[in-house]
């Protein structure tokens, strides 16, 4: 029994390093690649999850829903959404300076977030939404978890391919370019708003995708799954500690500090009863320290971005 529970807390870890690190991959395509400071990840993540709910989840009474799509439209809807309301978003924001544009994300995503709350007909409202459909349950008995985590270990290893690949091409080079220096970018004919614009909605395509995979994986949601403690600061967390502008760096980052995050359950589990109520703000404080320390020993993360010939 204790082999069998350590293997499917394996699982269950290694699919939340997926989540995490599409929504970290995401993030870097978005600071990494260009400087665009996006501090509403949750409103995309949750926008993704809510979008894939809607549209595979089985008929539900008093609010959105009842399309029974597959999995594949689910996942297609969640990154198309967000694509577009990154669109919308970004026109209006994206020509902002960088203090100015983190304001702004973050007014957005707690608009999104009221949306998600407050609009019952749409969302169930803090009821939240059920019987999410998991993909290859009944495949093969007692292998559910374990068919999933290779499918989100999949798409997590398809997405790293694709943002190398991008970050290798002119593109990167460009958005690079864009974000050590804009002015001389300008000076070169390119258009930085559009390039600025193209990274922000891919990486928010990509987020979308991380929300679809998480709700899956849940098989409920509610808008306090997307507190922005939990999929916003801890995803920055992530991409700073395992090295902004590398992929791997990025994915590094999402596994190590969800490793230390999910740990310290074990230490608060420890604590006197009367402490565990200030879990939360222990567990904030302990990855907090962790990013102070990763700051001044090495401020360009676990994996630093190596500039050399081809960004490799």
């Amino acid at each position: 029994m204790e082999l069998s529970g350590l293997l499917s807390y394996a699982i269950y870890f290694g699919t939340m390093i997926s989540i995490y690190g599409l929504l970290t991959l995401a993030l870097n395509v978005q600071w990494g690649y260009t400087g665009t400071l996006n501090i509403g990840v949750a409103a995309f993540f949750a926008v993704g999850a809510y979008s894939s709910a809607i549209i595979t989840g089985p008929q539900a009474g008093g609010y959105l829903g009842g399309f029974g799509l597959p999995l594949f439209a689910g996942f297609l809807v969640a990154a198309l959404v967000c694509a577009i309301l990154a669109l919308g978003v970004g026109l209006l924001t994206l020509n902002l300076r960088t203090d100015y544009l983190a304001i702004a994300t973050i007014g957005i995503a707690e608009i999104i977030r009221l949306v998600l709350k407050n609009e019952a007909w749409l969302t169930n409202g803090v009821r939240g939404m059920g019987d999410i459909p998991r993909p290859f349950k009944g495949w093969a008995e007692g292998a559910d978890d374990l068919l999933f985590f290779i499918f989100a270990a999949a798409l997590l290893l398809a997405t790293y391919l694709f943002c190398e690949k991008i970050y290798n091409s002119p593109w990167g080079r460009t958005q690079r370019a864009i974000r050590e220096n804009e002015t001389a970018a300008r000076a070169m004919g390119k258009d930085v708003l559009s390039f600025r614009l193209q990274a922000f909605v891919i990486g928010s395509a990509i987020m979308g995708l991380s929300g679809a995979l998480y709700a899956h994986f849940t098989g409920f949601i509610s808008p306090e799954a997307f507190d922005p403690l939990f999929a916003t600061f801890l995803v920055w967390v992530m991409l700073i500690a395992g090295g902004s502008g590398n992929n791997r760096g990025a994915v590094l980052g999402a596994a190590v500090i969800w490793a230390i995050w999910s740990g310290s359950e074990i230490i608060i589990s420890r604590l006197p009863e009367t402490m565990i109520t200030q879990a939360g703000s222990f567990r904030l404080l302990l990855v907090g320290i962790l990013l102070e320390v990763i700051l001044l020993t090495r401020p360009e993360g676990i994996l630093p971005e190596r500039l050399d010939m081809g960004g490799k």
